[in-house]
């Protein structure tokens, strides 16, 4: 971001994304969870407003993005890792990408609790370093922050790049959704876990990116993936770049929140009836979790860069239908159960589908022309497979019901 937008534009879209971009998707998502606390979320939502047709695109499109979102953290993992072994071959960055996906694999199949019990240990471990970062780097600014405010001769794709991480960073509001099915008090917990993760993330981004860059200690144009350690030693020493790394390996392991995808779809008769299976002591669909970990495997061959537009491009896709979703059932079922809902009757429903739309059409705008591509290629598959999967399967039920 920072070289692509500039540090005064990357701070000022560091704070205007939670507001704009998260905020909304994660009030209509809270809204969704609070009416239909239900296994499998935004899949069910999506059924529920426009039938088994659209809530498998949903479903599919998701978990297709899952290949490349879950690709990310082990990729971002590999560039964090080099702040202590830069020359990594090729064979190591693999293996360590295996050791990192089997090991979350192994925890999801555990169950949600003991997943997020570790993912709350983990948060405070990742967090703890940038907090020591920022209390350090406070007392050792050398410039505004903000300064210079754009970065000038930049091309529509290190525009996209940039503006596809500030996304990323704060997208993900509707993913916990699919576990609902197996949280306590789901609607109530979802709300309350967003309401408070919002300001956490957005302090645990804009406060060290602030530190960093008024540091001076690394020029912003040289910027790349995984810079903050290096910063972090220029500004307090080895010990905290050491600290400042160990905590960005640890933020990159992920709940395969979309892992539940395929279990729900195989629970529907839309995908293989295999993939349905539940662990009949944990209570897990553990080959559901097994089959998304080894796609996850393969797409993290690729780099950070090369996943993260095309992560954002399906994301999107996926978040459109969504919000649709929400704004359908808000019209034709009004006086379905809502024990909380966004506030502001149709003006508030209005903002918090256009907010969102906004950052999409940009994103969209600026993916370039392989991201595209891509994107259109991964969009039709939806249709195929539903041909091939789905549509038989959605046709017995209906006939049953």
């Amino acid at each position: 971001m920072v070289p692509a937008f500039g540090p005064g534009m990357t701070l000022i879209l560091l704070l205007l994304a939670p507001l704009l971009w998260s905020l909304p998707v994660g009030l209509a998502m809270s809204e969704l969870a609070a009416a239909m606390p239900v296994e499998g979320g935004y899949v069910e939502w999506t059924r529920r407003a426009f039938g088994p047709f659209w809530s498998f695109q949903v479903g599919w499109w998701s978990w297709i993005d899952s290949f490349v979102d879950v690709a990310v953290y082990p990729a971002l993992c590999v560039e964090y890792v080099r702040f202590w072994h830069p020359a990594m071959s090729p064979t190591e960055r693999w293996l360590l990408v295996v050791v990192f996906v089997a090991a979350l694999t192994g925890l999801n199949v555990l169950g949600v609790r003991p997943t997020g019990r570790a993912a709350v240990v983990l948060a405070v471990v990742c967090l703890a370093p940038v907090a020591a970062f920022v209390v350090v780097g406070a007392g050792a600014t050398r410039t505004a922050p903000w300064t210079p405010l754009t970065s000038e001769g930049q091309g529509i794709e290190a525009l996209g790049l940039g503006l596809a991480v500030v996304m990323w960073n704060y997208s993900g509001w509707d993913t916990p959704s699919t576990v609902l099915g197996e949280t306590r008090a789901p609607a109530r917990t979802f709300r309350a876990a967003a309401f408070l993760a919002l300001p956490l993330l957005a302090a645990a981004y804009v406060l060290p990116v602030g530190v960093a860059l008024a540091s001076g200690a690394v020029e912003w144009s040289a910027w790349t993936t995984g810079m903050l350690p290096a910063v972090a030693r220029s500004v307090g020493g080895d010990w905290l770049g050491h600290a400042v790394a160990a905590g960005a390996v640890v933020s990159t392991s992920l709940l395969l929140t979309n892992s539940r995808l395929p279990y729900v779809l195989a629970r529907d008769r839309q995908m293989p009836a295999w993939l349905g299976a539940v662990h009949p002591r944990l209570g897990t669909p553990w080959r559901a979790v097994v089959l998304s970990a080894a796609c996850y495997a393969a797409f993290a061959a690729f780099s950070f860069k090369e996943l993260i537009v095309l992560n954002v491009w399906l994301y999107s896709l996926s978040l459109l239908v969504e919000l649709a979703a929400f704004v359908r059932l808000r019209v034709v079922e009004p006086d379905m159960a809502r024990p909380w809902r966004v506030p502001g009757g149709a003006i508030g429903v209005s903002l918090v589908v256009a907010f969102p739309s906004l950052f999409i059409l940009g994103a969209v705008a600026t993916a370039g022309w392989r991201n595209t591509v891509a994107g259109v290629a991964a969009a039709l598959t939806g249709p195929i497979a539903w041909r091939a999967f789905a549509g038989r399967g959605a046709g017995v039920a209906e006939a049953g019901a």
